[in-house]
């Protein structure tokens, strides 16, 4: 029973409102349920798929929070 779990940052969105549509969700979890069925022969009914919205104070990225990772890429 494989377990995929897609984390996606919340960056740019405004509280209370998803990073993610209902219609984005749907074509995630089917295509990576569709990814182990192809990989590795697991069957579509055994695969469960978590979405996860992070936050971006909860995110890190190169040794800074993400946001301010970001910003000193654009500088």
């Amino acid at each position: 029973m494989p377990i995929v779990t897609i984390q996606v940052t919340r960056e740019g969105t405004q509280p209370g409102t998803s990073a993610v549509t209902k219609e984005e969700k749907a074509r995630l979890i089917k295509g990576a349920s569709q990814l182990l069925l192809d990989v590795l022969n697991k069957p579509l009914e055994a695969t469960f798929v978590v979405i996860e919205e992070v936050e971006t104070e909860n995110w890190g990225w190169g040794g800074l929070p993400a946001l301010e990772y970001t910003a000193s890429r654009q500088d």
